[in-house]
């Protein structure tokens, strides 16, 4: 019912705030930088107003933060160890977004400053969610009963570049109207289904189900021809929700079959990159990340959004059948 509650409230609020949370990032004159190297017919997306993640970040925080007092009255805080871990993230993408709109270019923070910061908040995280009791520093192999038992510090450092890879790889996947938003909405559901089915820790619905309302009120505005975009404020947010569910119910390898399209995105830019310096110019792909590549083969974006969700769907149920075995059904 919780969970029911959480995706309705943050639907709504998502959706009424978008209206005013749009006309600002409008008056800012908060419009998106195209980059010059991307598909042409992109160009004309210049000016569009970004940040807009915002709309789906506020109406989360508020529906988690008041549906979520009365587990917080009874001493249970994993709900908003996840929503601010992603606030943290969202926070940097916000920081790097206002300097891009402020500055008019389509950098903001460098390489080095957001590795830093996004280490140091995954770090935080996990420390806060061991000492809670929510993460032990064993490893649990998807569909197995088995969990390799690792150092706490090996863990530590293992976890903390997962986490910051899963969020960069979450962002690098937003380059299509809606592409990003409707995964991750998929994403989210999966992890509400997880979180319904394991009694211990059902409190862990209340964030993912909101989630999944903020981001289907917030494909009103951002599915194609997108009206507004999350900007990395919104991808960054949404990559930390991402990572810090998965390890909230300690089973961050999940993140393989359930962020295939996040990997996939990542590994093409990877091998794109490594092959062009490889062989000094030639390309594999005939742009980076793999969303490009297609809408260059042809593919509309409409398209790619379907083809995309439609493989994380089909890859969170079989995360979904390998996760039972994790809690015994």
């Amino acid at each position: 019912m919780t969970a029911c509650l959480a995706f309705v409230v943050s639907f709504l609020l998502t959706l009424v705030l978008g209206h005013f949370v749009l006309e600002e990032l409008r008056k800012l004159h908060a419009g998106q930088e195209i980059r010059e190297d991307g598909p042409t017919w992109h160009a004309k997306k210049a000016g569009t107003p970004t940040m807009g993640g915002v709309m789906f970040i506020l109406g989360t925080a508020i529906a988690v933060f008041v549906l979520g007092l009365p587990f917080m009255r009874a001493g249970v805080y994993v709900h908003l160890h996840i929503l601010l871990f992603a606030l943290a993230f969202g926070m940097i993408g916000f920081i790097d977004d206002f300097q891009k709109v402020r500055y008019h270019r389509n950098e903001g923070l460098t390489v080095k400053q957001k590795l830093i910061l996004q280490l140091a908040e995954s770090v935080i995280f996990l420390t806060v969610m061991r000492h809670e009791g929510f993460l032990r520093n064993t490893l649990y192999i998807p569909g197995t009963s088995v969990s390799l038992p690792l150092n706490w510090y090996v863990y530590l450092c293992f976890s903390a570049f997962v986490m910051v890879g899963c969020v960069n790889a979450v962002n690098l996947t937003d380059g299509v109207d809606g592409l990003a938003a409707t995964v991750t909405l998929v994403v989210m559901c999966f992890f509400t289904v997880i979180a319904l089915t394991w009694d211990r820790y059902g409190v862990q619905s209340l964030f993912p189900a909101a989630m999944a309302g903020g981001l289907t009120a917030f494909l009103f505005y951002n599915a194609h021809p997108a009206v507004v975009f999350m900007g990395d404020t919104g991808s960054l947010f949404l990559g930390g929700a991402v990572a810090a569910l998965a390890f909230a119910l300690d089973m961050p390898l999940i993140l393989l079959p359930v962020g295939i399209v996040y990997i996939a995105e990542t590994m093409s830019d990877i091998i794109q990159v490594g092959y062009f310096k490889a062989t000094h110019g030639k390309r594999i792909f005939k742009m980076a990340p793999l969303h490009h590549h297609l809408e260059l083969c042809g593919w509309s974006e409409w398209k790619v959004v379907g083809v995309f969700t439609a493989v994380t769907a089909a890859c969170c149920l079989l995360a979904y059948m390998a996760a039972r075995r994790r809690y015994g059904l």
